[in-house]
């Protein structure tokens, strides 16, 4: 975080703080509701969501470094939750309305974040 000291981050952070950066292979699970078509039987078609999932999240975070490649994290500490709320809001934008419920991104297997689209502080 850049309103912290070297020594609150590694205190806040730690490991995970290196002033040189560091990775996450991140998994991502989408839910969406709504509707099941009575034709398709779906709620969105998958490769439609497959599209969407690849703009929304793909393109902009795989193999990047968050804190300079993407500029969402510019101002914004780039913890899982926060990641997590990057995902809902340019999904957001390309899904139907009221359709996405929900986007869980595992950091690790232990450290798990869920987001539902509460209102962020």
């Amino acid at each position: 975080s850049k309103s912290l000291s070297d020594e609150e981050n590694l205190k806040l952070f730690g490991k995970c703080n290196n002033p040189n950066g560091h990775g996450h292979n991140y998994k991502v699970i989408v839910t969406v509701r709504g509707e099941i078509d009575p034709v398709s039987g779906m709620v969105i078609n998958l490769t439609d969501l497959k599209e969407y999932m690849q703009e929304a999240i793909m393109e902009p975070l795989d193999h990047k470094n968050l804190d300079k490649d993407v500029p969402y994290f510019a101002e914004v500490v780039s913890t899982t939750e926060n990641v997590a709320v990057f995902i809902w809001e340019n999904l957001k934008k390309l899904l139907p309305m009221g359709i996405l419920y929900k986007v869980k991104v595992y950091e690790t297997d232990q450290n798990i974040v869920v987001y539902k689209g509460e209102e962020t502080i």
